[in-house]
């Protein structure tokens, strides 16, 4: 579990790459210091009835950094090490991904600190439920839409769907069902949205090895985390011709060099819940893992899991940062010093707000497109990103991440700029 130094450490991360990219761009002070802090942070400590028949106060947060290019958008976490700075870190990292993707979204992040996997159905739902309705008018189809995170899935965002829609009067409901992305389809989600933030990495990382002149066919990979991300990031380049040799989540690493079986995998997983005891591979430890020596790593899982510990044991040749700040800073500047290729995160995993944002798009237009037409779009909008980032890189002679921080930084400076809100 997280310590609260290490999503202390997080949050000093994520500002100080606002601040490098702001120094880079010679950014108007003014923007500068609203960009560095968050505009609104929530904490919520709310009561749940357990199935024993006690009540159980839990703490949630809800932190909106930024709305300067359109409604706070952001996940809700459900995991026991959500705290304040985490939260934080996530929201600064969530206006910096949509201003590069340029969407028109701002950046939130929420979350309940609560092991989701410890609860019945009936006190999970209860949890969604009183925290959504103690939220009340801090999320809205306009304002603040939440999303799937870890530890939450598109029937918990059904929930806070359900449980917002009846707290609103009758001409509000047909259309706000906007309020959240990544619910069921059947609920007006759309169609590719749980596969978004997997293939949208996959798609990044196309780009990477385009930027080369390379095929990704027979190249080899090893993902940590075989949830939502990691197990679409796993189909989705092995639909490229990559080899997935190696999966690690909560439960243990499974091995083979010559590649795993995805659905064979996945279907334990499913049966057993994690990958530990598949039959078909050989079992690893995690520094085993990451010293791996495979053409692409895919930390898919929480942050904070390639540090100074383990750093100098990476043997991969490009570090495709599916999950939100895996790589410290101070990991980081090793791997780029010894000519390792990280694609950043708010580039890397940005599929999921991508789509997110097609699903409010269709919601609010009572349209519907189809899963191919949102792949395609998908595709179309990672590679544009990736374009200007690879552009921003050559231009400035630095890494790819700062590359991103600084696109997404200067359409943020610019449209305080046009909007003219210093007198």
């Amino acid at each position: 579990m997280e310590t609260s130094a290490t999503t202390a450490r997080l949050y000093e991360e994520a500002t100080a790459n606002v601040e490098q990219a702001a120094i880079a761009l010679d950014m108007d002070p003014k923007v500068r210091r609203i960009l560095s802090a968050p505009k609104t942070e929530l904490i919520i400590n709310f009561p749940v009835l357990r199935d024993d028949g006690e009540y159980e106060i839990l703490q949630g947060y809800r932190i909106q950094h930024n709305n300067v290019l359109g409604p706070y958008k952001g996940g809700m976490r459900f995991h026991p090490a959500v705290d304040l700075d985490e939260v934080r870190a996530l929201a600064t990292w969530m206006t910096f991904k949509c201003a590069l993707m340029q969407l028109p979204f701002g950046g939130a992040k929420g979350g309940v600190a609560i092991d989701p996997y410890a609860l019945s159905d009936g006190e999970l739902e209860r949890v969604v439920r009183r925290f959504t309705h103690a939220l009340g008018d801090n999320i809205g189809p306009e304002f603040d839409i939440p999303a799937p995170d870890a530890g939450s899935d598109a029937r918990m965002m059904g929930w806070m769907m359900d449980t917002y829609l009846n707290s609103r009067g009758p001409g509000e409901r047909q259309n706000d069902r906007r309020v959240v992305t990544g619910k069921p389809v059947e609920l007006g989600g759309s169609a590719g949205r749980e596969e978004a933030t997997g293939r949208g990495a996959a798609y990044a990382l196309r780009h990477l090895y385009g930027e080369f002149d390379r095929s990704l066919d027979g190249g080899t990979t090893a993902i940590q985390g075989f949830g939502n991300v990691g197990t679409h990031a796993a189909y989705a380049l092995h639909e490229l011709g990559m080899k997935v040799v190696a999966i690690a989540d909560v439960t243990g690493v499974v091995y083979d060099p010559k590649g795993l079986d995805i659905e064979k995998l996945d279907a334990h997983r499913a049966a057993s819940g994690g990958v530990a005891d598949y039959i078909d591979a050989d079992a690893l430890t995690s520094d085993e893992f990451f010293a791996l020596d495979v053409d692409v790593l895919v930390p898919a899982a929480l942050e904070s899991q390639i540090t100074a510990r383990n750093v100098d044991s990476v043997r991969a040749h490009v570090i495709l940062e599916a999950a939100n700040g895996p790589v410290t800073a101070e990991a980081a500047a090793v791997l780029e010093h010894g000519g390792v290729h990280v694609i950043p995160d708010i580039l890397a995993n940005a599929g999921g707000v991508v789509v997110s944002y097609y699903e409010w798009v269709q919601n609010k237009t009572s349209d519907r497109w189809n899963a191919t037409d949102v792949g395609v779009r998908l595709r179309n909008s990672i590679w544009e990103a990736a374009d200007r980032v690879a552009a921003r890189r050559d231009e400035r002679g630095c890494t790819r991440r700062q590359a991103a921080y600084m696109e997404a930084a200067e359409l943020l400076e610019r449209a305080y700029s046009l909007r003219g809100i210093f007198p």
